[in-house]
């Protein structure tokens, strides 16, 4: 069963929203558009780096709640390759809240049996962030938990172009015919290989566009859009996507008669 002991009151909003949640039914993977920061400081007004440096406690909130419900695998959207044409002070913050946030939490993560993952260009990052990143991801190696992947110096397209020129390379050694590439060698090539696709995608601040996020990955996954900001976003808000989302029937491009109940029940 979910494990709340001591951070859910009993009576409350949170507890009775967790108990609508059937485990049998989570999504294995959630993958999350941290969206909102800027507006949510424009409301208050105040600098767009106050919202991002509020969006992390959303972020601290979110891993927690989806360890605890045993969830495989949560990707947060954090920084895109688009994210570059930003100003270079606002670049800088969210530089140096990623490092912050990896230097406190790293005990929580350690704590929760999580294993820290990157996708994304990584290499084209400032040496000290990748220097905080691959600590990160050596001390949690060993758990076996769920996994936090974080998009870093991400884009979809990008990925796709990194996966074909490595599926590329991978048929000119190997003298396979292009025929010969099906979607399980692309699969396999992609910054998530060996993560199951979300399940659910989700996005805060209410707008209806995924982009450029998991273009291949998400193929099949369920859409939540909040209009609630991504600082604001907390355990109930978690609890109510995946509430929505076990609301809807799964389809897969099929019509949901016993045989496909089957299949989908089984993976």
């Amino acid at each position: 069963m979910f494990d709340f002991a001591g951070l859910i009151e009993p009576g409350s909003r949170d507890e009775g929203l967790l108990n609508e949640i059937d485990p049998a039914r989570l999504p294995r993977h959630i993958a999350v558009i941290m969206d909102g920061n800027g507006r949510w400081a424009k409301r208050r007004h105040l600098p767009r780096v106050a919202g991002h440096r509020a969006g992390v406690e959303a972020v601290r909130a979110t891993v927690e709640t989806s360890a605890r419900l045993g969830l495989e695998a949560l990707t947060l959207y954090a920084f895109s390759v688009e994210n570059w044409k930003r100003p270079p002070f606002e670049i800088e913050a969210l530089m140096t809240f990623l490092k912050e946030y990896l230097r406190k939490e790293l005990d929580n993560l350690l704590r929760n049996n999580i294993r820290f993952q990157t996708i994304g260009r990584i290499n084209e990052l400032d040496e000290s962030v990748q220097f905080e990143l691959r600590s990160a991801m050596h001390r949690t190696a060993g758990n076996t938990g769920m996994i936090l992947n974080v998009a870093l110096n991400y884009g979809g397209r990008v990925e796709l172009v990194d996966a074909f020129r490595r599926l590329l390379d991978n048929c000119r050694a190997e003298g396979r015919a292009p025929e010969s590439v099906t979607e399980a060698d692309i699969t396999r090539n992609l910054y998530t290989a060996g993560l199951p696709d979300p399940d659910l995608l989700i996005r805060t601040s209410g707008e209806m566009r995924v982009s450029n996020f998991l273009l291949w990955q998400i193929a099949y996954a369920e859409i939540y859009v909040t209009e609630t900001l991504w600082p604001d976003f907390r355990r109930p808000d978690m609890f109510a996507a995946i509430i929505d989302y076990q609301r809807r029937e799964r389809r897969y491009g099929g019509l949901l008669d016993g045989s496909v109940r089957a299949v989908v029940n089984a993976s």
